[in-house]
């Protein structure tokens, strides 16, 4: 699992005007073959034009002999000689990439920071409940709570009051007051559970009217992490309440980015603090004023920088330097991306949205 310290150690690595790998691995073998991914590997090595000897490259080493394919996702990085090399196996499956550039290709890693960071799962039925801390996909910790086992009354009147006038009617009090006792004992053991994890996100499983009654229960903390509720038994395994939560995460970002892409355009719009389009959110980068860039998943640009001052442009004619005093590169976005998240600023990538690719797949919400 990577960490925001190592992030920093990829963004402020410096390779010398050297060539750096990053290779980004589905390696899901429930799916598919070892062999086959470690075939594609070497193949996506030979498009990065790093495989050209018999002598195995720093990568296969890793994947034949160091790999213990535990994890869907793997991303990599190597200088030219092999002398850096660090390995981030994660439990979110990437898209297979590879990129060579002046510096780490980090976007994929924003991504999985940004979308997957610190949410909390919640199961709870009218008995107890349990609880999920989440980082990156990975399971951090999980605790429950069991209450009073909650006595039904039969249908037909049987219970342990038949014969007594209203005895169907007192069994149901009681029973509701025990469910409500249980319910408010499992919203103070989730308060306490959650006190000190930073989630972002919250998820509330159980049958939908347990869940209605249970959110309220939650203190105002949690209520404004509440993210989105889904039917689920609380005794389904750790497997089934992952794979349904990362899919309701990803609902949830989907939408927010939506919202974050309709505020920026509709700022830009208004001549307030932010722009669009690739020209003027390089000079916002290079300027240090970036808050928030948005960019479209895939969007690549040629471009220039100038390796002293961390200057960024893909227009020279925007430069006040000239071509000579910059060095060309193959991707000016992915620096941006790096250098937005060095001076502290937040990148988000978005995939599928119509508007953000309208207005030249990248902008920016601005300090000032």
């Amino acid at each position: 699992m990577i960490t925001q310290e190592q992030l920093q150690e990829l963004l402020s690595y410096e390779a010398n005007g050297q060539p750096v790998l990053s290779i980004y691995l589905n390696t899901d073998n429930s799916s598919e073959p070892t062999d086959a991914i470690k075939l594609r590997a070497r193949g996506m090595l030979k498009e990065a034009q790093l495989r050209q000897t018999e002598e195995p490259h720093v990568v296969e080493q890793f994947l034949d002999t160091s790999y213990d394919w535990t994890k869907p996702g793997l991303a990599m990085f190597a200088n030219h000689d092999g002398t850096f090399f660090r390995a981030y196996p994660t439990a979110v499956a990437f898209r297979n990439r590879v990129r060579t550039g002046l510096k780490p290709y980090v976007k994929p890693l924003a991504h999985l920071l940004d979308h997957y960071a610190h949410y909390g799962v919640i199961l709870v039925d009218k008995v107890g409940a349990r609880f999920f801390e989440y980082h990156l996909g990975e399971l951090l910790k999980t605790e429950g709570v069991m209450g009073e086992e909650v006595q039904q009354v039969k249908k037909g009147g049987g219970s342990a009051t038949v014969g007594m006038r209203g005895g169907g009617q007192s069994a149901n009090r009681n029973e509701n007051v025990v469910i409500q006792r249980n319910l408010r004992d499992s919203a103070k053991a989730a308060a306490q559970f959650f006190e000190k994890r930073p989630i972002r996100r919250l998820f509330l499983g159980g049958t939908s009217e347990t869940t209605a009654e249970f959110k309220d229960l939650l203190p105002k903390k949690l209520q404004s992490c509440l993210a989105e509720t889904f039917t689920m038994a609380m005794t389904a395994n750790e497997h089934e309440v992952r794979q349904q939560t990362v899919q309701l995460l990803a609902a949830a970002n989907a939408e927010r980015e939506t919202k974050l892409v309709d505020k920026m355009v509709g700022m830009q719009a208004a001549g307030g603090t932010a722009v669009i389009g690739l020209d003027d959110t390089l000079q916002a980068v290079s300027d240090k004023r970036v808050q928030t860039l948005l960019l479209s998943d895939g969007y690549r640009a040629p471009g220039y920088i100038d390796e002293n001052s961390g200057f960024v442009v893909a227009n020279i004619a925007r430069s006040p330097l000239s071509e000579q005093d910059l060095t060309e590169v193959d991707d000016v976005v992915d620096l941006a991306v790096s250098a937005t998240m060095t001076q502290g600023g937040h990148v988000e990538i978005i995939s599928d949205n119509p508007t953000l690719e309208q207005a030249g797949h990248i902008g920016a919400i601005l300090r000032y």
